[in-house]
């Protein structure tokens, strides 16, 4: 049956809330697809602005699902029976201004409950949201090169790839701990860590000392 007319530009709400979802939902994959191998276009400073403009409540909170990070969950480093490898954070050409004091360790422990990621940075603006991943290449190969994957070619978000979210506090420091069920082995090579609102960015990079 025909729909009845209604005013140019307006559609009923079925289409309304599909147009919505498609937008949310497209704006954080995006988002969630990090600083990939290409470090030289804005794509992701826009992804990031897309998903504050398009859902204002998809911060970090609602990221928990995700497995994006706790600050208050227990350290890789102090994970019972892990075999734990750390890397020190050195700075990247690519690092937005501001950033010279940046330094900072992270850690990676594999045990029976899987895969387990710390990291803790100081010399971080304060208040400003972050993000890490682990990266497949060392940080003299394009700088960490593309994001590890449990499943190569598969999917950007976690569980397939481990991210980490944090928020830096008013001393600029910064620390989170994710969790992942499955090992990384050594092919989880890197660490990189970059503003969430400038992902090609790239602050600064470790390598784990396997």
């Amino acid at each position: 049956m025909p729909e009845p007319d209604r005013p140019a530009g307006v559609f009923s709400r079925p289409r309304a809330r599909l147009a919505v979802a498609c937008v949310t939902a497209v704006a954080t994959a995006a988002l969630l697809s990090g600083c990939g191998g290409d470090s030289s276009g804005n794509t992701s400073n826009a992804s990031a602005d897309a998903v504050a403009s398009a859902s204002p409540s998809a911060n970090m909170t609602e990221m928990d699902g995700m497995a994006m990070g706790d600050p208050s969950a227990t350290p890789a480093d102090k994970i019972p029976g892990a075999d734990v490898v750390k890397g020190a954070f050195r700075l990247l050409d690519t690092r937005p201004p501001g950033m010279d004091d940046v330094k900072g360790t992270a850690w990676l422990a594999q045990g029976p409950k899987g895969t387990t990621v710390t990291v803790s940075l100081t010399g971080l603006k304060p208040g400003e949201e972050y993000m890490s991943h682990l990266h497949a290449s060392p940080c003299s190969a394009d700088n960490g090169g593309e994001h590890f994957q449990f499943e190569k070619g598969g999917a950007t978000t976690p569980p397939n790839e481990v991210h980490l979210m944090f928020t830096a506090d008013k001393s600029g420091m910064g620390m989170t701990t994710v969790n992942n069920s499955r090992k990384t082995g050594k092919d989880a090579a890197a660490i990189v860590v970059h503003p969430q609102k400038a992902m090609d960015n790239r602050i600064a990079c470790a390598d784990f000392d396997f």
